[in-house]
């Protein structure tokens, strides 16, 4: 089993940035891809990004491309999103996720198996 924790959300203004972590335990051997969703109120879960497991492939949705950067380090277990450029519209509860699966649709929920608690992030206008 794996358990995924959150860090880093907070209130920033718009234009601001945040870095936000999140830190896996437990069979991290088994986790392949790894990605970040947001879900705002009265608004369905989001992707954000993803990435493989070595990190080569990147993946971002339209909305944060060239703002945000997503990484990852194996030795640590941990996996970042660096948030540039912060909109109030990003304004959501952001859950990384992981995924034992060799391949898939790493754009969409089902192709994850494991979830964080999730982390608020608000950004004010």
């Amino acid at each position: 089993q794996v358990q995924l924790v959150e860090s880093g959300g907070g209130l920033v203004q718009a234009g601001g940035s945040l870095r936000l972590s999140c830190a896996a335990s437990g069979r991290t051997d088994s986790i392949t891809a790894m990605g970040w969703f947001r879900q705002a109120p009265g608004k369905e879960r989001e992707f954000v990004a993803a990435l493989s497991r070595g990190g080569t492939y990147t993946y971002y949705s339209d909305s944060v491309k060239g703002r945000f950067t997503i990484s990852r380090d194996n030795a640590k277990s941990t996996m970042d999103l660096q948030m540039n450029g912060l909109k109030p519209e990003d304004t959501a509860v952001y859950t990384c996720a992981g995924s034992s699966f060799s391949s898939g649709d790493y754009f969409a929920p089902g192709a994850y198996d494991y979830w964080g608690q999730g982390t608020q992030v608000t950004v004010s206008s």
